[in-house]
């Protein structure tokens, strides 16, 4: 079964209540979970310890005029900053600080984000930053890795993603989900391990996306996007529990979202002035499972609801349109052994971030 089919198939499960397993179908799932579980105490030494905590980075960034931009910030130990040294080193701090940069509004964050959180949690967490901000302008989820390690139903998961998005939609907030990490770009895992949870994790990101969008958000594919930097500039990258990312990871994830958030939001006048997709880097409209399958594999590629002919749907399903706003570059070592990164993993409130097409496209 291609992975199209199996993102359709776990979405329709999530809509009808259904469940196929975390692990995918078949016996492939039976015996990748006797490995994992075989190979976790391997796996927990190698990767380290987790930190006792995260800084909160909740609160205003930037002193512009007008109503604030109020910002929320769902998920797991990412969402949450694990790994970062100071409160503007995560991503949500990274985004509110560019966000306040090209409005001129101060942005509000509220960070509702928890530690080994799994897709069911979302609910409680939707439901305590509804009572905080109950007209959010936008939100950003990070979700999915510990619905892998930890063995959640794919279906289950995806449901109450779809709920989340679907809950903050009605609340009148642009939603951007950062899909399910690529657990096989941790390299200190273990083979066959590190194959097993690259299948996974990009089934439920191809999932997560059908759903995401279904229920009127879009979707950013994180995939590997620290895995080929991780081999060569680990200590850039990865943080000192060689699993969650550094203040520079958390930089580059960032700047994979901050584009799609600036869209949502219409920064950059896009619903006034669209442009159409660029064919050349493989944009274009597809059927949502169709491009919910192509973003995992590229990461920075975004998936969002999109019409053919005034219709939201063909015989295929939904329509997406995949564009692909940023494309990453390796990061790479400041003087004095300072790290420093790209352009494009660094976003800040000069200008937006930076593309290896020289920004022409930068932020669309």
């Amino acid at each position: 079964m291609g992975r199209a089919r199996r993102a359709r198939r776990i979405a329709q499960a999530a809509a009808y209540g259904g469940g196929v397993g975390v692990a995918g179908l078949g016996a492939l799932g039976v015996l990748g979970y006797g490995l994992l579980r075989a190979e976790a105490v391997m796996a927990r030494r190698i990767v380290g310890q987790p930190f006792e905590g995260a800084p909160s980075d909740s609160g205003t960034y930037g002193s512009g005029s007008g109503e604030p931009l109020r910002f929320l910030v769902l998920g797991d130990s990412t969402a949450v900053g694990m790994g970062a040294d100071h409160p503007h080193e995560t991503i949500g701090a990274t985004v509110a600080t560019a966000l306040a940069g090209y409005t001129g509004r101060p942005v509000e964050l509220t960070n509702v984000a928890v530690i080994g959180a799994e897709s069911p949690g979302l609910d409680e967490q939707v439901e305590r930053a509804l009572a905080l901000i109950p007209s959010p302008h936008v939100a950003v989820i990070s979700i999915g890795a510990n619905d892998v390690t930890h063995r959640i139903d794919k279906a289950l998961a995806v449901r109450h993603l779809g709920r989340a998005v679907g809950r903050l939609r009605e609340a009148g907030a642009e939603v951007v989900v950062g899909t399910c990490p690529d657990l096989g770009a941790i390299q200190p895992l273990p083979q066959p391990l590190r194959w097993l949870a690259r299948r996974w994790s990009r089934d439920l990101a191809a999932a997560q996306t059908v759903a995401v969008v279904e229920a009127g958000g879009r979707a950013v594919s994180v995939g590997d996007l620290l895995s080929e930097a991780f081999s060569t500039e680990p200590h850039l990258m990865f943080s000192k529990d060689r699993f969650h990312p550094s203040p520079v990871g958390y930089a580059r994830v960032a700047a994979a979202l901050l584009p799609t958030v600036s869209a949502a939001l219409d920064l950059f006048g896009e619903r006034s002035r669209p442009t159409g997709p660029n064919a050349w880097r493989g944009e274009g409209v597809r059927p949502l499972a169709v491009a919910a399958t192509r973003a995992v594999t590229r990461p920075g590629t975004e998936v969002a609801p999109a019409e053919v002919a005034g219709r939201a749907r063909g015989a295929r399903g939904r329509w997406a349109l995949l564009r692909h706003r940023i494309r990453p570059a390796l990061p790479r070592a400041g003087s004095a052994g300072e790290p420093a990164t790209d352009d494009a993993a660094r976003p800040g409130p000069a200008q937006p971030a930076a593309y290896k097409d020289g920004g022409a496209t930068a932020l669309r």
